[in-house]
């Protein structure tokens, strides 16, 4: 069975169940990642013992907020278009990824997944064990949001996935964020707040996403169905919360209307038909780099 016909073979019952925005669900969420990302950092802030340990969950916590941004793309995660809109952006910022760009870089990924037009394509996923080892220590993706910031601030960043009509609020969100970026960082004159709450943490939890995120498509075939060219990768319940259960990542291209929290649910219906998956994170990692000897 292709994800196509599994598609068609869903009730229109089963579909709207499936794709009804939630009205609590992502407000609990949000209320618990974005409670434990405040604990953390005022644990930091205020220098209770043990606290450095506190930097790589804080870490983890901050760049995980990567799987909201992604879903608020898709307005599934709140009931209100205006809430998605707001945390998107909030949680891009956090991590140096612009909201209103990443939108129509992550509808045409979903529009031709490992496909030609697929922009992750353009940043090939390591082939070597030391491309593995650069990869996953986020300094490319550190330098490349950068760049990609520095290019929509000037007006210089136009890939064929960018509508003209949406240029403007990318360049806009590129130079406010650039603005705010610089305050912070000005802001370490007085005080080394942010550096301990914010910048130290996501540089040492981006390893964390990058190992997850290669695990989505990596090593998956070119080709058009989703059964194929995706993975879901089974997982524990905290992963799963932090990544607002994007772990079922077939399920979520087979199906992208379909909120976080219905995912379990879609899974169900779907687990006999998967065929690319991964027994978890460390799995897949070993799996990978075994293929690279």
């Amino acid at each position: 069975m292709s994800h196509s016909d599994f598609l068609r073979s869903l009730t229109p019952e089963a579909r709207a169940a499936l794709t009804a925005r939630p009205r609590r669900a992502g407000l609990v969420h949000l209320a618990a990642h974005g409670g434990a990302i405040l604990l953390a950092g005022g644990l930091i802030a205020a220098g209770v013992p043990g606290w450095p340990l506190l930097l790589p969950v804080q870490g983890v916590l901050i760049v995980f907020l990567f799987t909201l941004e992604h879903e608020c793309t898709h307005k599934t995660p709140f009931a209100s278009d205006r809430l998605c809109e707001v945390m998107g952006t909030l949680a891009g910022a956090l991590i140096l990824n612009p909201f209103q760009w990443f939108r129509y870089f992550h509808l045409a990924h979903h529009r031709f997944t490992n496909q030609p037009g697929d922009p992750e394509l353009a940043s090939p996923k390591p082939e070597t064990r030391g491309d593995w080892l650069w990869h996953v220590s986020g300094i490319p993706l550190w330098i490349g949001s950068l760049r990609l910031l520095g290019r929509l601030a000037m007006g210089a960043e136009r890939p064929s996935y960018l509508p003209e009509r949406a240029r403007p609020r990318a360049e806009r969100e590129a130079r406010i964020l650039l603005a705010l970026y610089a305050v912070a960082l000005l802001s370490l004159l007085w005080t080394p707040v942010i550096l301990w709450v914010w910048l130290l943490p996501i540089v040492i939890g981006q390893p964390f996403l990058r190992l997850y995120l290669l695990a989505e498509h990596g090593d998956c075939p070119q080709v058009a169905d989703m059964f194929d060219n995706t993975r879901t990768t089974f997982t524990n319940r905290l992963v799963r919360f932090l990544a607002w259960n994007m772990p079922y990542h077939v399920e979520h291209h087979v199906y992208p209307a379909v909120p976080f929290d219905q995912l379990p649910a879609l899974h169900a219906l779907m687990r006999d038909h998967l065929r690319v998956t991964a027994p978890g994170y460390a799995a897949f990692s070993r799996a990978y780099l075994a293929r690279r000897r």
